[in-house]
C-alpha cells in the first residue's frame, strides 16, 4: 500500500475501490480501451490506471487484448486494450432479475398459476444439479455434504459445510437468484428438494437470504438419525445456530 503522500490527489478523494470501479465502468461505457484512453477520460495518471488495471485483471474483471486494427497495419507492436470479461460485465447492474420476475409472473398468470411456477423451479434446478449429483455420488458417504458445498461454490453460491447437533449445516453465503426468490419462494423450495434427493435424506431449510437472513442454511441430519420422524425434532435443536452461522 502506498503512503498518503505518494497517492494521486484524485485517488485520495474517491478511494482505491471507488477509482477501480470508475476504471471498470469507463470500459463498460466506452468499450475496450487503452491505458491512455482511460487516463484521459478519468483524469488519472497512466501509472495509476495501470495499477488499477493490474488489480482488475487479477480479479478477472478485465482482460488485456490486442487492439483490433482496421485497414493497413502500421509498423510496431499493436496497442494493448483492456476489455471487460463476462465476470466483470455481470458485476454491473443488469436487468436479469427484473426479466426473470416478469417471466415467472407471466407463467403464473397464463400457464397454470403457482403450480406452474413450482414446476418450472423444479425443472430448472434439476438441470442445474447434474454437476452436483456427480460430485455427491463420487464422494465418500461421510463427505457428501462437503462435496455438495464445493460443487455449489463452483456454481457461484460460496457454500460451506459444518458440523451441527446430530447432523450438518450446508451454508450458502451467496445466492445469485435471491432477488427473484424474494417473490417466488418456489425456487428455494425446489432447491431444498434436490438437496434432499442428492444426499439421500430429509433436509430442512433453516434460513434463506431471500427472506432476509444473512446466509441460506440447510440442516442435514446424520443418516443414522435421518428418518422423517426424527428430523423435525433434531432440526429444531440446530435452528438457532442456523440463522446466524459462525
Amino acid at each position: 500500500m502506498k503512503n498518503v503522500g505518494e497517492a494521486p490527489a484524485e485517488e485520495l478523494a474517491t478511494g482505491e475501490r471507488s477509482t477501480r470501479n470508475r476504471v471498470a465502468r469507463s470500459i463498460l461505457d466506452h468499450g475496450p480501451s487503452t491505458v491512455a484512453d482511460l487516463a484521459e477520460r478519468l483524469g488519472l495518471t497512466q501509472a495509476a490506471v495501470r495499477r488499477h488495471l493490474d488489480s482488475l485483471v487479477g480479479d478477472n474483471v478485465v482482460e488485456a487484448r490486442e487492439k483490433r486494427v482496421y485497414g493497413a497495419r502500421t509498423r510496431g507492436r499493436p496497442a494493448k486494450v483492456f476489455a471487460l470479461t463476462d465476470c466483470g460485465r455481470d458485476a454491473f447492474d443488469q436487468s436479469y432479475d427484473k426479466l426473470a420476475v416478469e417471466a415467472l409472473r407471466w407463467i403464473e398468470r397464463n400457464a397454470g398459476g403457482e403450480a406452474a411456477v413450482a414446476a418450472f423451479a423444479r425443472d430448472r434446478i434439476e438441470a442445474q444439479a447434474e454437476p452436483y449429483r456427480a460430485a455427491v455420488e463420487s464422494a465418500d458417504p461421510r463427505e457428501r455434504t462437503e462435496a455438495l458445498a464445493k460443487a455449489l461454490t463452483a456454481d457461484g453460491y460460496a457454500a460451506t459445510a459444518r458440523n451441527a447437533p446430530v447432523g450438518e449445516q450446508l451454508c450458502q453465503h451467496h445466492c445469485p437468484v435471491a432477488h427473484v426468490a424474494e417473490q417466488y419462494p418456489q425456487l428455494c423450495e425446489a432447491e431444498t428438494e434436490i438437496f434432499s434427493r442428492l444426499l439421500g435424506t430429509h433436509v430442512q431449510r433453516l434460513a434463506t437470504i431471500a427472506h432476509g437472513d444473512g446466509v441460506c442454511t440447510t440442516f442435514i441430519p446424520h443418516i443414522a438419525h435421518g428418518t422423517p420422524e426424527t428430523t423435525e425434532s433434531t432440526a429444531s435443536s440446530a435452528s438457532t445456530a442456523g440463522r446466524n452461522p459462525a
